[in-house]
């Protein structure tokens, strides 16, 4: 998304305002041929929201009206233009911010009791010393216990004013009474690299899952300590990356090319055209960087691995990236709610739009990733759908093409084993998170005599475990899932997400790249130009 200033689109501005704006002025007694004047765009909205407000028969929510009204004037745009109701806001903001004001615990209901999973580092809970597996007893005096209350609502409790007070009992197995804890709210970052350490001595290794406001500072903190421990060669793992602002995209691309190199430029609807440049900060434009990709990397990621690509910089490493070339802007509606409208594409350095077609509507667009893995793309690279009249070259003479999306200069196909579906739907919905905590709630003191070191290299999940995992979901999701087939996987998932609950930032990707094809492919390709 661009902050850049643009022009808005009139009609749809004025329509959508309108769609929002209920009033009483209306003299029904009018005539309603003047719904259809040249004047009526506005009114038209208008109108009928206040006809039904008034005259209808029964009693409507006209706010979900409104809501239905605007989706729909934007169903009829492009896939990405988008409506954030008042309810969302404050979620997506915080998204995207990079950050939130509260105490810092990622927690779990467990019992009927507010489990602590794990603190945030360096958040106000670990500050005051709570620690995973406490129970939040009550806040500020008010009892937390029972489970009548939903996460949202746990969530408004322990949330509140920056710099504000709150006082917690916690129970802690192996504690005679209930702990006092005051923690003082403050802001609490919502990290967007997941990881960063050496896969080798000489290349680093940085996960990034979106480009927040935060992300850029993340990001070069992070290569800067790389740096400091030899990384000559990086791999940016962009994979399910969905994107988010272009700036910080810019920002980090920055990082790789010399001065005055084109990065990106977009285009609106006026033709008016904004370009993008490296500037002298880059701090690794001598090193060589390895993107890696895949079919859910969109946007903001997409500009990255296009800039680099068609500068001859560095290795695009994966499967054709999501194809989303629009650049959106976020516009307030007046109500607390805001609309994300397409604003400009953007082009890569060569002049490639990677934007997928939408002109069959959202649905067939939407479809596009299964359609991939239905037709061997996501396997075999010779099934890639090019065109030659998208064909573009860089200055070192390699062709790039453009449409739907970037296409790596390695392929490195779909992992079936490791990139299951059941896998990933319950790894995606908590459950493998959930159950390792209760896991760990078990013998916690045994798991915390294990060092990190000795629990990366020797510690193993047992078959007795993924059977309690079995069982676990039997009861939790009523259906009967048995992983004969793909034991070593699960074993392998169950002892990441251990190792995140027990030593936090990194600890997840450490221990799940060590079976990682692309990860694989990469020290190989990085070995090789070493040599």
């Amino acid at each position: 998304m661009s902050k850049t200033k643009t022009y808005i689109p009139l009609i749809i501005g004025v329509a959508i305002a309108a769609g929002i704006f209920i009033g009483g002025k209306l003299n029904f007694g009018d005539n309603s041929d003047r719904l259809f004047t040249s004047n009526s765009k506005k009114d038209k909205l208008n109108r009928l929201i206040d006809y039904i407000d008034y005259e209808y028969v029964e009693e409507v929510n006209t706010d979900s009206i409104v809501d239905v009204t605007v989706n729909g004037i934007l169903d009829n745009l492009d896939p990405h233009s988008v409506y954030i109701p008042q309810k969302n806001m404050q979620k997506v903001t915080e998204n995207m911010k990079g950050n939130f004001v509260g105490i810092g615990i990622n927690f779990y209901t467990f019992k009927d009791t507010i489990t602590v999973i794990k603190t945030v580092e360096n958040g106000p809970s670990a500050k005051a010393g709570i620690i995973g597996g406490d129970r939040i007893i009550s806040a500020n005096g008010e009892s937390l216990l029972g489970g009548g209350l939903n996460n949202d609502t746990l969530v408004d409790k322990l949330k509140g004013k920056r710099y504000t007070e709150l006082l917690l009992k916690v129970f802690r197995k192996g504690e005679p009474k209930l702990l006092t804890f005051n923690v003082t709210r403050d802001e609490v970052a919502i990290k967007s690299v997941d990881a960063s350490y050496m896969l080798t001595d000489n290349l680093g290794y940085i996960k990034i899952n979106r480009f927040a406001e935060s992300t850029y500072k993340e990001f070069k903190k992070a290569l800067l300590k790389l740096k400091e421990k030899g990384a000559t060669s990086l791999a940016l793992d962009l994979r399910d990356n969905p994107g988010g602002f272009l700036e910080i995209a810019v920002n980090i691309v920055d990082e790789f090319l010399e001065d005055d190199k084109l990065i990106v430029y977009t285009k609106n609807k006026k033709g008016q055209v904004d370009k993008s440049y490296a500037t002298k900060k880059g701090n690794f434009e001598k090193g060589h960087v390895y993107v890696m990709i895949d079919e859910n990397s969109a946007s903001a990621s997409e500009i990255i691995a296009g800039a680099l690509q068609d500068n001859d910089k560095g290795t695009i490493v994966g499967r054709r990236s999501y194809g989303k070339g629009l650049v959106q802007r976020e516009m307030e509606l007046g109500d607390g709610s805001a609309v994300r409208l397409t604003v400009s594409r953007y082009y890569t350095p060569t002049g490639r739009s990677i934007q997928r077609s939408y002109q069959n509507g959202n649905r067939d667009y939407y479809d596009d990733i299964a359609d991939r893995l239905n037709r061997g793309e996501l396997i075999d690279e010779e099934k890639i759908e090019v065109a030659d009249s998208l064909k573009f070259t860089t200055p070192k003479g390699n062709i790039v093409y453009g449409g739907g999306g970037i296409i790596p200069d390695v392929f490195v196909p779909y992992d079936t084993q490791m990139q299951n579906e059941t896998l990933n739907f319950l790894d995606k919905r908590g459950y493998l998170n959930y159950f390792v905590f209760e896991e760990l709630e078990k013998e916690r003191n045994a798991y915390n005599t294990i060092s990190k070191t000795d629990f990366f290299k020797n510690f193993t999940i047992s078959d007795s475990v993924v059977k309690s995992l079995e069982d676990y979901l039997k009861l939790k999701t009523r259906s009967n899932i048995v992983f004969v087939a793909y034991r070593d996987e699960v074993k392998h998932y169950l002892k990441a997400t251990l190792a995140e609950q027990l030593y936090g930032f990194g600890a997840f990707y450490k221990i799940l790249n060590k079976h990682d094809i692309m990860i694989d492919k990469v020290i190989e390709l990085s070995q090789t130009s070493n040599n």
